[in-house]
């Protein structure tokens, strides 16, 4: 049974439950393995939503085992209250299992992560403000909490206080805040340490011995490829690996495990937060696009920008992530429009480019060469087959096939769960 490596092939928000749906009751173990609660799914089962922020999606398969893997940072006060607000609508979230080794957020993370970006002014990134930057900063510079910390008491002691030592001083000296006690955030973490351990494991230990065992394990990567940290549009990105690679080192399961790479891909191009967007819309038509997409943010309620189809993005994510299969999402949403915009390249300067620029630079003055396509207007949300599509909305697929790199393998036509054309299983090959 395979090991399937899901990622979001743009900046994000691109639909990956969707494409975890398609495997349905298949999958045994969905493992989070990067980012923390600064993105996160929406799933529609039947009449119900769940937004879901920290917890993998495959929390609401029954049978399915959710893992929080060591490339996570975990804010202990969300991902109790995301515990409770499911349990409480009976999901069962006691097959939860959550990696001894992944960093922790604290109080100091989150106060330092909004004032440093109200102090960059017009240089903001656009985070959010959860304090996922300056705990994977702690864990480079080698003073970050990990979970298993929390049950040495006197070894989380020292290191609160050694973690605020230097960053007491940023926040009294450069930014006018009150100084944090270690007391008071030791406080905060242990008294989530009774109920967490039950749940912690050696989660690259547990994934092994399920992969031994033929059992299918998916990876699902938070944010996307173009907010990775090594691969994305740098300085605009978050601060993890959100490519396929980042499943390796954020599980602990190696490379060699890996059978395929799904890369989610939405049907026109949205991004949340600062930084370029060649084929961004800023007129009626890209608002028109949000409110039919439904794009506001699930975590930050920030609505989302919004722009045509890139094929250079598309073809990047396959490139860099060795994407075996597209999932395409939302293409109801272009349902009405009777022509379609899809950039099939860049001009830089004069200069044509048929692939993603080396520099960002480049890719900040890249305006998008469009190829229109002819639109169609039947309701597609009743589709089951790829060849009941309206023959234009088949054309439009088939075209983006061909451009990005990979074949499309699913097609979300509406957001319930069982709104969705499948070409090819995920999980045949």
């Amino acid at each position: 049974m395979p090991a399937i490596v899901l990622v979001g092939a743009q900046w994000g928000d691109e639909g990956k439950g969707k494409a975890t749906d398609v495997l349905g009751s298949r999958v045994d173990h969905v493992v989070k393995y990067n980012g923390g609660n600064n993105a996160g799914h929406t799933v529609v089962v039947g009449d119900e939503k769940y937004a879901l922020h920290l917890l993998p999606s495959g929390i609401l398969t029954p049978g399915c085992t959710p893992v929080i893997g060591n490339g996570v940072v975990v804010d202990l006060s969300v991902l109790f209250e995301e515990i409770e607000g499911l349990s409480a609508r009976g999901v069962d979230c006691s097959r939860l299992v959550v990696s001894a080794s992944a960093h922790l957020i604290t109080p100091y993370h989150r106060t330092l992560d909004k004032v440093t970006e109200r102090f960059l002014g017009s240089r903001r990134i656009g985070t959010t403000g959860r304090g996922i930057g300056p705990a994977y900063a702690d864990k480079i510079n080698r003073v970050g909490l990990r979970v298993q910390d929390l049950f040495d008491e006197k070894i989380l002691q020292q290191k609160v206080e050694g973690a605020l030592e230097g960053k007491n001083q940023l926040l009294v000296k450069v930014y006018n805040r009150r100084a944090i006690t270690a007391d008071e955030v030791v406080d905060e973490l242990l008294s989530y340490a009774d109920r967490l351990a039950p749940m912690v494991a050696d989660t690259g230990l547990v994934l092994t011995r399920a992969l031994d065992a033929g059992k299918t394990v998916v990876f699902e990567g938070g944010q996307a490829t173009l907010l990775d940290v090594d691969h994305g549009t740098y300085p605009f990105v978050t601060s993890s690996n959100a490519t396929a690679g980042g499943a390796c080192t954020g599980s602990g399961v190696p490379p060699n495990r890996i059978d395929r790479v799904v890369a989610v891909v939405k049907a026109y191009t949205t991004r949340v937060g600062e930084g370029p967007f060649p084929t961004e819309l800023t007129d009626e038509v890209g608002e028109g696009l949000r409110r039919a997409g439904g794009e506001f943010g699930t975590t930050t309620g920030r609505p989302r920008r919004t722009g045509w189809y890139d094929a250079l993005v598309a073809r990047y994510s396959a490139r860099v992530n060795g994407v075996t299969d597209f999932v395409l999402t939302k293409l109801d949403v272009l349902t009405g429009y009777e022509r379609i915009p899809v950039c099939v390249a860049y001009e830089v300067d004069g200069v044509r480019h048929d692939e993603m620029p080396m520099t960002q630079t480049d890719f900040h003055h890249a305006v998008p060469v469009y190829e229109e396509l002819p639109g169609w207007s039947e309701d597609l949300s009743g589709v089951r087959r790829f060849e009941d599509l309206p023959r234009a909305a088949r054309e439009y697929v088939l075209r983006l096939e061909e451009l990005s790199g990979a074949r499309i393998s699913a097609i979300g036509v509406g957001p319930d769960r069982e709104e969705i054309v499948v070409r090819h299983d995920l999980l045949e090959g």
